[in-house]
C-alpha cells in the first residue's frame, strides 16, 4: 500500500510593475519561505520587468519553496495602484510555476484601487504628450 502524500499549500504574492517583477513565497500563516526579486536574476535594470527574467524568478523561488514540500498554491497578483493591468511578467510566473509542478489553486487579483482619494497629477488639462 504505497503512504499517502500530504499536500501542503502556499501563498505566492507576485507584485509586477514595468519596472520590477517581485515574487514571494509564504505558507499558509503567512511566515516567508521565499521571497525573489528581478534584480536578484539580473543585473541589466532594464531587463527586470522582463516576462524570460521572470521566470528565472518563478523558478528561483519555487525550488525553495519545494524543498520545504509546499505542493500547492494560492496565487495573488497585484499591480501598481490604479493600474488596469499587472506587468508583464504576471503571465509567465505562473506559468512557469505551474510548470515546475506546483498545483495552482486560485489566482487572485489583489491590486488596489483607488476610490476617489487625492488628485491625480498632470494639471487641469492633463499630461499633455
Amino acid at each position: 500500500m504505497p503512504k499517502e502524500k500530504k499536500d501542503i499549500a502556499g501563498i505566492v504574492y507576485i507584485y509586477t510593475s514595468f519596472n520590477n517583477t517581485i515574487v514571494h513565497i509564504t505558507d499558509m500563516s503567512g511566515k516567508t519561505i521565499s521571497r525573489v526579486s528581478g534584480g536578484m536574476v539580473t543585473k541589466h535594470d532594464r531587463l527586470k520587468a522582463n516576462p524570460t527574467v521572470a521566470m528565472f524568478v518563478a523558478k528561483k523561488a519555487g525550488e525553495t519553496a519545494k524543498d520545504k514540500g509546499i505542493t500547492s498554491l494560492y496565487v495573488r497578483v497585484k499591480a501598481k495602484t490604479g493600474n488596469p493591468a499587472p506587468g508583464p511578467g504576471a503571465h509567465s510566473v505562473i506559468k512557469s510555476l505551474s510548470r515546475a509542478g506546483f498545483r495552482i489553486i486560485s489566482i487572485t487579483d489583489a491590486t488596489k484601487i483607488p476610490r476617489g482619494g487625492p488628485k491625480k497629477k498632470g494639471g487641469r488639462r492633463g499630461r499633455r504628450v
